[in-house]
Formats: C-alpha cells, sequence, structure tokens
C-alpha cells in the first residue's frame, strides 16, 4: 500500500490535471463562435433539449438534464444504446440534441447520428475531438478538448467526463442568465427542497400556524406566565389600549425578573415593568431565511412578526428547524 503522503500526491495531482483540463474548455468556447450559436439556437427552441451519451457519457448527460430542467431549459435523457431500439421515438420535430463522446466515433454513436440526421433537429456535439465523426456531423460543436485522462494507464473517463460536466454546466447557465431566469423562478422548480424554501418560504407561512401570546400593558405577573406557559413560544408580546407593540416578555425576562425584584414586590410587576422595549421584529412578507439570519445575528430564538406595522404573531427557531432551514 502506498504511503499517505503518495495518496494524498495522487489525489492533489488528478484534482490539478482535471482543473486544468476546465481552464482549456474554458479557452476552447472563445476560439469559434458554436457555443454562442448553440445557446442562441435553443433559446429559440420551441421544444426539449434531448442529451445523450453511453457509457459514463451516458452518467453525464443524465446530470445535463438535470441541470437543465432545474433552471429553465425543459431537458430529457435518452441512452445512446437505448435510442436504436426505440426510444429514439422520444424525440419530437422541434427538439435539439446535444450528443455526448469524448471520441465521437464510437460504434454505438456512428449507428445513431444517421437516426437523428433523418429526425432533421438540430444536433450538437460535445466532443473532445473536433475531427471525429459526430463533431462533423453535428451542427454545432461544444469542444471540450482533453489531452489525457487523469488515469494513469490513459483508460478511465476522468478528466474527459469532468471537462465534459464543467461545459454541460456553462451551457445550463448562460441559457439561465440568457433568459433571466431569476431566484423565483428556480424556487418555482425546487419547491421540496430545502434550496427552494429558502426561497420561496415567508415568515407568514409559519407564523400563522403558531399562535399569537400577547398581554396589555397593565398584565399581572401570574397573567404574563400564563400566557407564555399557554402558548408555548416562550414568550409575549406586550400590547398598549390601540393594540401597538410596546415591548416582549421572555422566559429569559421572568429569570432576570427574580433577581431584580423582591419577593414582597413580585404581586405589584406588571408586564411593562418587566418587558423588553422596541423588540427586534419582522414583516410577515419577509422570507423565512432573513428570520433566521436575524436571530442567529443577535443570539435569539424568536422573533416578533408585524403585519403592517401591527403586532401579528411570533416566528421560533423551532418553527425553522422543522422546515430544514437550520
Amino acid at each position: 500500500m502506498k504511503a499517505q503522503t503518495d495518496i494524498t500526491s495522487i489525489g492533489k495531482k488528478v484534482l490539478l490535471q482535471e482543473a486544468e483540463a476546465i481552464r482549456g474548455v474554458a479557452d476552447a468556447i472563445g476560439r469559434t463562435g458554436d457555443f454562442q450559436d448553440c445557446v442562441r439556437a435553443i433559446l429559440q427552441l420551441r421544444g426539449r433539449v434531448v442529451v445523450t451519451g453511453i457509457g459514463k457519457s451516458a452518467h453525464i448527460a443524465g446530470k445535463i438534464v438535470a441541470t437543465l430542467n432545474s433552471t429553465g431549459t425543459p431537458a430529457l435523457f435518452m441512452h445512446a444504446a437505448d435510442a436504436i431500439h426505440g426510444d429514439l421515438g422520444m424525440i419530437q420535430p422541434e427538439d435539439f440534441v446535444v450528443c455526448i463522446s469524448k471520441s465521437g466515433d464510437t460504434p454505438e454513436i456512428k449507428v445513431l447520428v444517421p437516426l437523428l440526421r433523418r429526425k432533421r433537429v438540430p444536433m450538437a456535439a460535445l466532443v473532445s475531438n473536433r475531427d471525429s465523426y459526430l463533431a462533423v456531423q453535428a451542427d454545432f460543436i461544444l469542444h471540450a478538448p482533453v489531452e489525457r485522462e487523469a488515469c494513469p494507464h490513459n483508460l478511465a473517463p476522468t478528466t474527459s467526463t469532468t471537462a465534459a460536466l464543467a461545459l454541460g454546466d456553462a451551457l445550463a447557465v448562460a441559457l439561465l442568465e440568457s433568459r433571466g431566469f431569476s431566484s423565483q423562478d428556480f424556487a418555482h422548480l425546487h419547491p421540496g427542497g430545502t434550496l427552494g424554501k429558502k426561497l420561496y418560504l415567508k415568515v407568514g407561512d409559519l407564523s400563522r400556524q403558531n399562535q399569537a401570546p400577547q398581554v396589555p400593558t397593565g398584565a399581572g405577573l401570574r397573567d404574563v406566565i400564563l400566557e407564555i406557559s399557554g402558548k408555548r413560544l416562550g414568550a409575549t408580546a406586550v400590547l398598549d389600549e390601540a393594540g401597538q407593540l410596546l415591548g416582549i416578555v421572555t422566559d429569559g425576562d421572568l429569570r432576570r425578573m427574580l433577581t431584580n425584584f423582591a419577593p414582597e414586590r413580585l404581586a405589584a410587576v406588571r408586564a411593562h415593568d418587566i418587558m423588553t422595549p422596541r423588540p427586534v421584529t419582522i414583516d410577515v412578507e419577509e422570507m423565512a431565511a432573513e428570520a433566521l439570519a436575524r436571530m442567529q445575528a443577535r443570539n435569539i430564538t424568536q422573533l416578533v412578526v408585524t403585519e403592517a406595522g401591527r403586532f401579528a404573531g411570533f416566528i421560533h427557531l423551532h418553527d425553522l428547524l422543522r422546515e430544514g432551514l437550520v
């Protein structure tokens, strides 16, 4: 077995070699207009982008399809081997095909390309070899030049698949930015994930599920404690006669009260005596992720929620934990 220093050296060597390959891909897309033309063609598309490949290229194709779909470009994956056994029927006249192959000369690709040409759909070749059969037959060449795989035997697809994946990401992001695809658009396509929730979940969506503990400014200590305990949010708002927010009483305020007031004075304590004035608030229309940021910045576990400037309830750290935002 190799020494630990040798293993670390191998890992670094692979990463640096693949990073250098990606720099080469970045240089290549500026040498011709194919990348830009391909993006423009897809932007005008009325159908879907069908991405195909075989072997490791098929795995890369699947990931590129997932990225395109999540960033606003409808896409489908088609395995190159399955295409010639019936899956070719998924391609419609208004679609666009991206075919991934390092060499561009594999037997399966040479069988598939003429069938794609008969479909009369535009085709881009994501290849390392610009002079390959696939590249020559394609309408656009997405060039991912790779001189050598990171595999010491120059056999296992490593550098080439990394380069193809990076170029696929470049294509997806170029389409995203050209369309003006926004974070809200992204959220609509990711409603179930944590990332999507950070982009669409609002404070009001969570605070309205909670009770809204509140006491008048002259409430006695017993009423304050019962309100905090009964509503189970660790705090209560203190309101004036007009319903305006004056302050907040938390569990911590109650503990501090016991050190600040003599026992014989507790019966006379009122909410305004122990409240924290001008508490941190957040509007119902703000994002839940912003509520988390404010809690973390001030090391607190709840925020007073307002609507149109008036008290509307509370949002608690537990609400954010439950949604997976923490």
